[in-house]
Protein backbone atom coordinates (compact mmCIF):
# COMPACT_ATOMS: atom_id res chain seq x y z
CA UNK A 1 0.00 0.00 0.00
CA UNK A 2 0.99 3.39 -0.96
CA UNK A 3 2.16 5.82 2.26
CA UNK A 4 0.23 8.53 1.05
CA UNK A 5 -3.11 6.35 0.23
CA UNK A 6 -6.08 7.03 2.67
CA UNK A 7 -8.83 4.21 2.78
CA UNK A 8 -12.30 5.98 1.21
CA UNK A 9 -14.30 4.85 4.21
CA UNK A 10 -11.79 5.90 6.68
CA UNK A 11 -12.20 9.46 4.27
CA UNK A 12 -15.73 9.27 4.62
CA UNK A 13 -15.63 8.60 8.20
CA UNK A 14 -13.79 11.55 9.14
CA UNK A 15 -16.03 13.75 6.41
CA UNK A 16 -19.11 12.76 8.51
CA UNK A 17 -17.50 13.29 11.84
CA UNK A 18 -16.38 16.75 10.85
CA UNK A 19 -20.21 17.07 9.77
CA UNK A 20 -21.62 15.75 12.80
CA UNK A 21 -19.26 17.41 15.19
CA UNK A 22 -20.00 21.00 13.56
CA UNK A 23 -23.92 20.19 14.09
CA UNK A 24 -23.80 19.55 17.37
CA UNK A 25 -22.15 22.63 18.29
CA UNK A 26 -24.06 25.07 16.59
CA UNK A 27 -27.18 23.35 18.15
CA UNK A 28 -25.50 23.94 21.13
CA UNK A 29 -25.00 27.53 20.54
CA UNK A 30 -28.18 27.58 19.04
CA UNK A 31 -29.70 26.83 22.54
CA UNK A 32 -27.72 29.05 24.88
CA UNK A 33 -28.14 32.28 22.46
CA UNK A 34 -31.82 31.90 21.94
CA UNK A 35 -33.83 29.07 23.90
CA UNK A 36 -32.02 30.00 27.35
CA UNK A 37 -31.76 34.16 26.51
CA UNK A 38 -31.90 35.99 29.63
CA UNK A 39 -33.30 32.69 31.44
CA UNK A 40 -30.83 30.35 33.03
CA UNK A 41 -27.68 29.86 36.14
CA UNK A 42 -24.47 31.91 35.98
CA UNK A 43 -23.14 30.11 38.64
CA UNK A 44 -21.58 32.24 41.78
CA UNK A 45 -19.93 29.85 43.46
CA UNK A 46 -17.70 30.90 46.83
CA UNK A 47 -20.01 33.91 46.80
CA UNK A 48 -22.24 34.82 49.90
CA UNK A 49 -25.74 35.33 48.97
CA UNK A 50 -27.67 38.52 51.60
CA UNK A 51 -28.25 37.03 55.21
CA UNK A 52 -30.70 40.54 55.90
CA UNK A 53 -32.63 40.07 52.82
CA UNK A 54 -36.37 39.67 54.48
CA UNK A 55 -39.10 37.48 53.71
CA UNK A 56 -42.10 35.67 55.30
CA UNK A 57 -42.29 32.70 56.31
CA UNK A 58 -45.27 30.33 55.97
CA UNK A 59 -47.22 31.80 58.65
CA UNK A 60 -46.76 34.74 58.00
CA UNK A 61 -43.66 35.63 60.49
CA UNK A 62 -41.27 38.50 59.16
CA UNK A 63 -37.74 36.45 59.00
CA UNK A 64 -34.65 37.70 57.56
CA UNK A 65 -32.19 34.68 55.31
CA UNK A 66 -30.06 35.53 58.56
CA UNK A 67 -32.63 33.84 61.41
CA UNK A 68 -32.99 30.96 58.98
CA UNK A 69 -30.22 29.61 57.45
CA UNK A 70 -27.32 28.61 60.53
CA UNK A 71 -26.80 24.65 59.33
CA UNK A 72 -25.64 23.96 55.28
CA UNK A 73 -29.35 24.53 53.66
CA UNK A 74 -30.76 23.33 50.58
CA UNK A 75 -31.95 26.46 48.52
CA UNK A 76 -35.17 26.06 46.24
CA UNK A 77 -35.84 28.73 44.35
CA UNK A 78 -39.60 28.03 42.71
CA UNK A 79 -43.01 29.35 41.65
CA UNK A 80 -45.01 28.01 43.64
CA UNK A 81 -47.72 27.78 41.68
CA UNK A 82 -46.02 26.01 38.55
CA UNK A 83 -47.43 22.85 37.61
CA UNK A 84 -44.89 21.70 35.63
CA UNK A 85 -40.99 21.36 36.70
CA UNK A 86 -41.08 23.26 40.19
CA UNK A 87 -43.72 20.54 41.36
CA UNK A 88 -41.31 17.42 40.17
CA UNK A 89 -38.78 19.23 41.69
CA UNK A 90 -40.20 19.18 45.10
CA UNK A 91 -41.81 16.31 44.88
CA UNK A 92 -38.56 14.58 44.24
CA UNK A 93 -36.73 16.28 46.42
CA UNK A 94 -39.50 15.34 49.49
CA UNK A 95 -38.61 11.66 47.68
CA UNK A 96 -34.84 11.73 48.24
CA UNK A 97 -35.29 13.29 52.00
CA UNK A 98 -37.22 10.09 52.57
CA UNK A 99 -34.53 7.78 52.45
CA UNK A 100 -31.60 10.66 53.14
CA UNK A 101 -29.85 9.16 56.32
CA UNK A 102 -28.85 13.14 57.97
CA UNK A 103 -31.15 14.41 60.37
CA UNK A 104 -32.72 17.27 59.42
CA UNK A 105 -33.02 20.09 61.45
CA UNK A 106 -29.38 19.46 63.07
CA UNK A 107 -27.15 18.28 60.15
CA UNK A 108 -29.23 20.41 57.23
CA UNK A 109 -32.05 22.74 56.49
CA UNK A 110 -34.36 23.07 53.41
CA UNK A 111 -35.40 26.19 52.19
CA UNK A 112 -37.79 26.98 49.38
CA UNK A 113 -38.55 30.47 48.15
CA UNK A 114 -40.88 31.76 45.81
CA UNK A 115 -39.81 33.95 42.83
CA UNK A 116 -43.19 35.05 42.44
CA UNK A 117 -43.65 38.04 44.71
CA UNK A 118 -47.48 38.13 44.17
CA UNK A 119 -47.55 34.64 46.21
CA UNK A 120 -48.36 34.98 49.57
CA UNK A 121 -47.92 32.69 52.67
CA UNK A 122 -51.17 31.27 52.76
CA UNK A 123 -50.29 29.59 49.74
CA UNK A 124 -47.01 28.45 50.87
CA UNK A 125 -48.11 26.99 54.18
CA UNK A 126 -50.33 25.22 51.79
CA UNK A 127 -47.15 23.51 49.58
CA UNK A 128 -45.49 22.91 53.03
CA UNK A 129 -48.07 20.73 54.28
CA UNK A 130 -48.40 19.00 50.78
CA UNK A 131 -44.82 18.22 50.34
CA UNK A 132 -44.10 17.40 54.48
CA UNK A 133 -46.41 14.57 53.90
CA UNK A 134 -44.63 13.27 50.87
CA UNK A 135 -41.80 12.31 53.17
CA UNK A 136 -41.78 8.92 54.71
CA UNK A 137 -40.44 9.20 57.47
CA UNK A 138 -40.93 12.11 60.60
CA UNK A 139 -39.42 15.02 59.32
CA UNK A 140 -39.78 18.32 61.60
CA UNK A 141 -41.72 20.97 60.04
CA UNK A 142 -39.05 24.02 61.13
CA UNK A 143 -36.41 22.24 58.79
CA UNK A 144 -38.26 23.22 55.86
CA UNK A 145 -39.60 26.48 55.51
CA UNK A 146 -41.11 27.84 52.83
CA UNK A 147 -40.34 32.02 52.01
CA UNK A 148 -42.39 34.59 50.61
CA UNK A 149 -41.50 38.16 49.77
CA UNK A 150 -41.07 41.44 48.23
CA UNK A 151 -40.07 41.84 44.44
CA UNK A 152 -36.72 43.67 45.40
CA UNK A 153 -35.86 41.14 48.19
CA UNK A 154 -36.49 38.10 45.77
CA UNK A 155 -33.88 39.85 42.73
CA UNK A 156 -31.56 40.74 45.26
CA UNK A 157 -31.55 36.73 46.35
CA UNK A 158 -32.07 35.21 43.09
CA UNK A 159 -29.35 37.83 41.42
CA UNK A 160 -26.98 36.85 44.27
CA UNK A 161 -26.90 32.75 43.53
CA UNK A 162 -27.39 33.87 39.84
CA UNK A 163 -30.79 32.93 39.05
CA UNK A 164 -32.22 34.61 36.06
CA UNK A 165 -36.05 34.22 35.55
CA UNK A 166 -38.23 35.98 33.25
CA UNK A 167 -41.95 36.83 34.05
CA UNK A 168 -44.69 35.92 30.96
CA UNK A 169 -47.85 36.63 31.71
CA UNK A 170 -49.16 35.05 34.45
CA UNK A 171 -46.20 32.30 34.88
CA UNK A 172 -42.15 32.19 34.32
CA UNK A 173 -39.65 31.02 32.22
CA UNK A 174 -37.05 29.90 34.21
CA UNK A 175 -33.78 27.30 34.94
CA UNK A 176 -34.38 24.21 37.50
CA UNK A 177 -31.85 23.44 39.87
CA UNK A 178 -31.42 23.99 44.03
CA UNK A 179 -28.59 25.78 45.49
CA UNK A 180 -26.57 24.38 48.25
CA UNK A 181 -25.57 27.02 51.01
CA UNK A 182 -23.05 26.72 53.96
CA UNK A 183 -24.16 27.73 57.71
CA UNK A 184 -22.40 31.36 56.46
CA UNK A 185 -24.45 31.53 53.76
CA UNK A 186 -21.93 30.85 50.97
CA UNK A 187 -22.67 29.79 47.97
CA UNK A 188 -20.95 25.97 47.74
CA UNK A 189 -22.79 23.75 45.13
CA UNK A 190 -25.53 23.97 42.66
CA UNK A 191 -27.81 20.77 41.25
CA UNK A 192 -29.63 20.98 38.29
CA UNK A 193 -32.94 19.13 37.09
CA UNK A 194 -35.77 17.66 39.24
CA UNK A 195 -33.99 14.45 40.08
CA UNK A 196 -31.59 14.47 42.96
CA UNK A 197 -29.85 11.39 43.88
CA UNK A 198 -29.29 11.12 47.95
CA UNK A 199 -25.62 10.40 47.25
CA UNK A 200 -24.93 13.74 45.52
CA UNK A 201 -27.32 15.49 47.96
CA UNK A 202 -25.04 14.07 50.91
CA UNK A 203 -21.80 14.65 49.22
CA UNK A 204 -22.77 19.00 48.62
CA UNK A 205 -24.02 19.35 52.17
CA UNK A 206 -21.30 17.61 53.75
CA UNK A 207 -19.22 20.13 51.60
CA UNK A 208 -21.39 23.11 52.56
CA UNK A 209 -20.66 21.88 56.60
CA UNK A 210 -16.64 22.61 55.84
CA UNK A 211 -17.47 25.74 53.80
CA UNK A 212 -16.05 23.97 50.38
CA UNK A 213 -17.32 25.02 47.05
CA UNK A 214 -18.10 21.77 44.90
CA UNK A 215 -17.99 20.34 41.30
CA UNK A 216 -21.17 20.87 38.99
CA UNK A 217 -22.65 18.93 36.50
CA UNK A 218 -23.97 22.05 34.85
CA UNK A 219 -22.01 21.48 31.32
CA UNK A 220 -24.03 17.77 31.50
CA UNK A 221 -28.01 18.92 31.93
CA UNK A 222 -27.35 21.99 29.14
CA UNK A 223 -25.93 19.90 26.84
CA UNK A 224 -28.48 17.24 27.14
CA UNK A 225 -31.31 19.41 27.76
CA UNK A 226 -32.94 22.96 26.20
CA UNK A 227 -35.48 25.09 27.52
CA UNK A 228 -38.82 25.00 25.39
CA UNK A 229 -40.14 28.41 25.88
CA UNK A 230 -43.52 27.19 24.62
CA UNK A 231 -44.00 24.06 26.92
CA UNK A 232 -42.31 25.81 29.92
CA UNK A 233 -39.91 23.07 30.14
CA UNK A 234 -36.66 21.14 29.68
CA UNK A 235 -36.97 18.54 27.13
CA UNK A 236 -34.36 16.03 25.72
CA UNK A 237 -31.99 17.00 22.98
CA UNK A 238 -33.00 13.67 20.75
CA UNK A 239 -30.97 15.29 17.52
CA UNK A 240 -28.00 15.94 19.37
CA UNK A 241 -27.72 12.75 21.68
CA UNK A 242 -28.21 10.77 18.43
CA UNK A 243 -25.53 13.07 16.85
CA UNK A 244 -23.02 12.01 19.74
CA UNK A 245 -24.23 8.50 19.41
CA UNK A 246 -23.42 8.52 15.65
CA UNK A 247 -20.26 9.90 15.93
CA UNK A 248 -18.79 7.74 18.70
CA UNK A 249 -20.02 4.69 16.62
CA UNK A 250 -18.53 6.41 13.01
CA UNK A 251 -14.88 6.78 15.38
CA UNK A 252 -14.89 3.88 16.68
CA UNK A 253 -14.98 2.33 12.94
CA UNK A 254 -12.75 4.72 11.86
CA UNK A 255 -10.34 3.25 14.51
CA UNK A 256 -11.72 -0.52 12.82
CA UNK A 257 -10.77 0.29 9.10
CA UNK A 258 -6.66 2.14 10.98
CA UNK A 259 -6.63 -1.40 12.50
CA UNK A 260 -7.26 -3.32 9.56
CA UNK A 261 -5.63 -1.40 7.36
CA UNK A 262 -1.95 -1.59 9.15
CA UNK A 263 -2.49 -5.66 9.70
CA UNK A 264 -3.16 -5.74 5.90
CA UNK A 265 0.09 -3.49 5.72
CA UNK A 266 1.93 -6.57 8.46
CA UNK A 267 0.50 -9.29 6.37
Amino acid sequence: MNGNYVHPLLFRGILVIFILFSGVNLSAHTDHSLEHKGVGIDEKLGQSIPLDLAFHDENGNPVSLGQVINKPTILAPVFLSCPDVCSFLLTNLSKTLSRFPAEPGKEFLVLTVSFDETEKPTLALEKKNLYLKMIEKPFPEEAWKFLTGEKKNILALTNAIGFNFKREGNTFLHPVSIVILSPAGKITRYLYGTDILPFDLKMALLEASEGRTGPTISKVLRFCFSYDPKGRKYVFNTLKITGIVTLTFAFSFILFLIWRGRRFKRG
